[in-house]
C-alpha cells in the first residue's frame, strides 16, 4: 500500500491508519528529514524480526534507533543523561541527528541481547513524529539503503515502494527522501563524540 501524505499537514486518518498498522505489528516505510526510515512498533518482538529478516541482519548485530516525538519521550529509554547534554540536546532535536545513549532497563529486550546503548532520533519532519504521537510510542527504526553502487539510499517513494510492496505493510510517499543521513553522536562516555559526520552539523549546538 502506497499511500501521500503531505509533511507541511499531515492527513490525521492517513497517519491514524499508519499507526494501527505498527500497532498490529505490520512494518511502514515513511520519511525522516534525512533519509526514509523502515519501522515498527518497539514494543513488538515479530515486527522487530521481520525488520531483520528484511535488512538481512541479525537481532542483536543491529543498530536500530528509536524514532521519539520529542524529549519527553527520550528519558524513558535511556540512564539519566547531565543538564548540559539535555541542553544540548533540547537545542538540536527536532534535527538531522542520531544520539547515542546507554539504554536504560525499559528498552525492550527486543534484540535476543542484552542492548546496552540505544541510539534516539526526534526527526525534523511532521509525519514521522505525528505517527509515533499517534502510537503513543517510539518506532524502531532503520535506514533503507539502495543496491545502487552510487547512491546509498533510496529517495524515490514510488521505486520504494515497487521494491518493498510485498515486504511491508504501508510505503509513505512524504515526498523525496534525502540521500544523507543523520549525524551519529556518542553520547555515552559524557561528551559529544561524533562517529558519522551527517547531514546535522553539532558545532552549532555546543
Amino acid at each position: 500500500m502506497l499511500i501521500r501524505i503531505y509533511p507541511e499537514n499531515p492527513n490525521e486518518k492517513a497517519i491514524e491508519q499508519a499507526a494501527d498498522i505498527l500497532r498490529k505489528g505490520g512494518i511502514i516505510i515513511y520519511p525522516t528529514d534525512t533519509v526514509y526510515g523502515l519501522g515498527c512498533d518497539i514494543t513488538n518482538q515479530k515486527a522487530v524480526e521481520r525488520i531483520c529478516k528484511i535488512r538481512n541482519i541479525k537481532p542483536e548485530k543491529a543498530n536500530f534507533s528509536f524514532i521519539c516525538y520529542d524529549l519527553s519521550h527520550i528519558s524513558d529509554y535511556i540512564k539519566p543523561i547531565d543538564n548540559a547534554t539535555f541542553r544540548v540536546l533540547k537545542k538540536a532535536l527536532p534535527g538531522p541527528f542520531t544520539f547515542i545513549f546507554n539504554a536504560s532497563h525499559a528498552v525492550p529486550k527486543l534484540l535476543s541481547s542484552n542492548k546496552k546503548t540505544v541510539g534516539i532520533r526526534v526527526p525534523d519532519n511532521n509525519i514521522a513524529r505525528e505517527i509515533v504521537k499517534a502510537l503513543g510510542n517510539p518506532i524502531l527504526s532503520t535506514s533503507i539503503h539502495d543496491e545502487d553502487d552510487i547512491i546509498e539510499y533510496s529517495t524515490d517513494p514510488e521505486l520504494i515502494h515497487e521494491k518493498y510492496e510485498d515486504l511491508v505493510d504501508m510505503v509513505i510517499d512524504g515526498g523525496y527522501g534525502e540521500n544523507i543521513p543523520s549525524t551519529v553522536v556518542d553520547c555515552t562516555a559524557g561528551d559529544f563524540e561524533v562517529i558519522r559526520e551527517g547531514k546535522g552539523d553539532l558545532r552549532e549546538y555546543l
